[in-house]
């Protein structure tokens, strides 16, 4: 179950509610957020839990059986949003739009990247300054000092940041130049990772694991939850499969059922899905259409010279184009409802 605890709770009304759930054989972890105050407890026995609810210092509890506690939808109903600074909101009723280039490539690239994501009013830009390369010799990021020039021009435009961090000792580097922390596929399960950037009061976006199930990725948000911070986006970027005509086997099937799942905002990620270029349109218009919300891709002036991933990155006609299809889509949708 969850206990919300009320903010200005004394501690010996505290120890009392800690005692009152060991004494039916709980145990409780406690969890301090930017947004709360939570006891999770696990245990087996019986309890009626208006014994809980009557004591001092309780807001609210709530019976929650699925594994993973603090991220369920069982207790937290509305969907979550995310508030970014400067009215940028990831949330069910504003859809949101993430693009970049995979790579940073120099300072010339982000001044005219932040032009054309500011003409066609898209608020978040993606692009990596660490990169996870399948080969040791691929260009590997311009590091902190490129995302430095990365957040300088974004800042001055009103434009969000969103980047991969790769393990712990990046963290206290970047994150005053970040705004949304990106965890990619292959450290989805790297719990040292996630703990420490639970200890942030920066948002956090975790992309499902290569071949991770549902269940795997709503834990790694747990982790992350449990860690002290709630401001956390899913992402469904397609899992590895025996297919072999695209990158990935996108998994559409996913955003409804986490939605059902899960209080926390679900994003997706065409690009690294299909991975061809010409087919990014149609997947992102599918992902809006199975609730997603919002979507995050790569794009780049001239994607056939881009360091990394041109294969799958739309040039700037490409993304204007697909920018006016997404909010034509997203009105369409929201017509549905």
């Amino acid at each position: 179950m969850i206990i919300q605890l009320q903010n200005n709770i004394k501690e010996q009304n505290k120890s009392l509610i800690l005692k009152t759930l060991n004494d039916y054989k709980f145990s409780a972890s406690e969890v301090k957020t930017q947004q709360g105050n939570y006891l999770v407890a696990i245990g087996k026995g019986e309890i009626d839990i208006r014994q809980i609810g009557y004591l001092e210092g309780v807001s609210d509890i709530h019976r929650v059986s699925d594994s993973y506690k603090l991220v369920s939808r069982k207790w937290k109903t509305n969907y979550s949003e995310i508030d970014l600074g400067d009215d940028v909101k990831i949330s069910p009723n504003e859809f949101a739009i993430m693009a970049g280039p995979c790579s940073i490539e120099s300072e010339e690239q982000i001044i005219d990247i932040v032009k054309h994501l500011k003409k066609n009013n898209v608020k978040i830009m993606r692009g990596g300054v660490f990169k996870p390369r399948s080969s040791p010799y691929s260009f590997r990021g311009l590091g902190i000092e490129g995302l430095k020039v990365f957040y300088k021009h974004c800042k001055a435009e009103g434009i969000k940041i969103i980047t991969e961090v790769m393990q712990v000792s990046q963290i206290a580097d970047m994150v005053d130049y970040v705004d949304i922390f990106q965890v990619g596929a292959r450290n989805s399960q790297n719990f040292n990772l996630l703990d420490e950037l639970g200890k942030t009061n920066t948002p956090v976006m975790i992309k499902r694991g290569l071949a991770g199930t549902i269940d795997e990725l709503l834990f790694s948000a747990e982790y992350i939850f449990s860690a002290g911070n709630e401001q956390i986006i899913l992402c469904e970027r397609g899992i590895r499969s025996y297919e072999k005509a695209y990158r990935n086997t996108l998994d559409l099937n996913a955003v409804p059922i986490l939605k059902e799942k899960t209080h926390l905002p679900v994003i997706v990620d065409p690009s690294h899905a299909i991975g061809i270029r010409q087919f990014v349109e149609p997947v992102t218009l599918a992902a809006i259409m199975s609730g997603a919300d919002g979507i995050i891709f790569e794009m780049h002036k001239q994607p056939e010279i881009a360091f990394s991933d041109g294969q799958q990155s739309l040039n700037y006609p490409e993304a204007e184009k697909l920018y006016r299809k997404i909010r034509k889509t997203y009105e369409f949708r929201q017509e549905l409802v």
